[in-house]
């Protein structure tokens, strides 16, 4: 995603100054390396354990964030306190997709009509590469919450597939007693998350704040 973020920046209108990755022969440093002077947006798709460290340090330097990293939870009460008090603005999002946000719109409306039929029941199923870390993903998390959140109480089964080199497909499914409807999104390819990150690293520049995708699109 780094390297897919780095070949489309200059559409975006961005220069790239540099990686922090100490395993790239172009690592420039850690967060707090002089290379970084003067950065408007750090993009982050890294590892769970990453975005804890460097995170607060970016933006206690003045510069905004947009991350794509899943897993890291548990340290998001440290990051985003860190964001608010540096006076910077984060989008953090666990999918930068444009079809992703909408689908999950898409989600939720089906999830209100299906909460009062007892006899439906839902689930989630998720497939992505083998070298994705996090099971589930990111993305059935936040789609499990959106179903949840509008009122469908009954539980939500989540199962997840990590083989090959599957970019990512989420699908929503509600079975009854003889009928199943399901919802699918598919990515053909990884383009379309890096595209929504530049998207959202042009967007923040100026804000302040903690921010989704959802504020970027105005959904």
């Amino acid at each position: 995603m780094g390297r897919m973020v780095e070949a489309l920046a200059s559409e975006f209108g961005f220069d790239v100054a540099g990686v922090i990755d100490p395993l790239s022969p172009r690592h420039g440093g850690g967060p707090d390396a002089k290379q970084w002077d003067g950065i408007d947006v750090a993009v982050d798709f890294s590892a769970p354990d990453v975005v804890r460290g460097n995170a607060p340090v970016l933006a206690r330097r003045g510069i905004n964030l947009v991350i794509g990293t899943t897993g890291w939870a548990k340290d998001e009460a440290a990051v985003r306190g860190a964001v608010n008090n540096a006076g910077v603005g984060a989008v953090v999002a666990p999918n930068f997709s444009t079809g992703v946000v909408l689908f999950e719109t898409i989600v939720a409306r089906a999830a209100t009509l299906f909460a009062p039929h007892e006899d439906f029941n839902a689930f989630v199923y998720e497939a992505h590469h083998a070298q994705k870390k996090d099971a589930p993903s990111g993305t059935a998390l936040l789609l499990k919450k959106a179903m949840e959140q509008v009122g469908y109480t009954r539980p939500i089964d989540v199962s997840s597939t990590r083989a090959g080199f599957i970019p990512g497909t989420h699908t929503i499914g509600f079975d009854g007693p003889a009928e199943t409807i399901t919802l699918t999104h598919a990515a053909r390819d990884r383009s379309g998350f890096a595209r929504g990150a530049l998207t959202a690293a042009q967007w923040v520049v100026g804000k302040r704040g903690w921010f989704t995708m959802k504020d970027v699109l105005g959904v």
